[in-house]
């Protein structure tokens, strides 16, 4: 069967005492959010779980902040956390409206690993509901996690830009309406503001409602219609 891309609170609460079940903390913030993901996690997470830093699960070898690491890379720092290619990974994040979580469940999927979920509204919702959390470092004893890029998955630059002056697949930009249409300042220094030519703007927190949890499929058509994209085109 497979498995599916996001669970619920629920469909976690009932599975976290099997063994293969892995609930992984993905909390990644902007610098403008004033937030420590790391002192967050020790102060309260989803039992069991083990901290996914985004920072060093990224390429060490580039300036460009956030790009995809080797396979070799990205296994080591797995292994690391003590995943294994058997896992059930449950990703979340503490944002609310899943800001990192599905960065890291691309990540996973990227590289090989099929069964990896993103909790339905996070951290946020599994405390909503009264679920158990605990404190402290998480205990970690190394596994083996092994990777294979898929790399019909991920596109450099080249590519996208391409595909921006020929239309033959369309580009959609998931950050804020004001990043987008250059309104807004760009939270890293440096960056330009606007959008890539010919793209279209959808960004992530609208398809989430105010509770965070993600929005029926038949709203989030709407709302990828609404924006002018095409669900039966690349």
């Amino acid at each position: 069967m497979p498995f599916p891309a996001v669970v619920s609170a629920s469909w976690l609460a009932e599975r976290l005492a099997e063994p293969q079940v892995r609930p992984v903390d993905a909390s990644w913030y902007l610098p403008s959010a004033g937030r420590d993901p790391a002192a967050e996690f020790a102060a309260a997470h989803v039992p069991g779980a083990v901290r996914f830093d985004l920072d060093v699960a990224s390429d060490p070898d580039t300036p460009l902040p956030h790009m995809l690491p080797s396979a070799d890379q990205f296994a080591d720092a797995m292994s690391g956390l003590g995943l294994t290619d058997d896992d059930d990974i449950v990703v979340y994040d503490g944002s609310g409206i899943n800001l990192s979580a599905a960065r890291a469940w691309w990540m996973f999927r990227t590289f090989g690993h099929r069964r990896v979920a993103v909790l339905d509204g996070g951290f946020r919702r599994w405390v909503a509901e009264g679920r158990p959390v605990e404190a402290g470092d998480a205990r970690v004893t190394p596994g083996r996690f092994t990777t294979r890029l898929d790399d019909t998955r991920v596109w450099d630059a080249a590519a996208v830009a391409r595909v921006s002056e020929t239309g033959s697949s369309q580009v959609v930009d998931a950050r804020s309406a004001g990043r987008f249409a250059g309104t807004e300042s760009e939270p890293r220094p440096g960056l330009r503001s606007g959008h890539i030519p010919r793209s279209r703007n959808v960004p992530f927190a609208s398809l989430v409602g105010p509770d965070g949890l993600l929005l029926p499929p038949e709203e989030l058509r709407h709302r990828f219609a609404d924006a002018g994209i095409d669900l039966a085109r690349p």
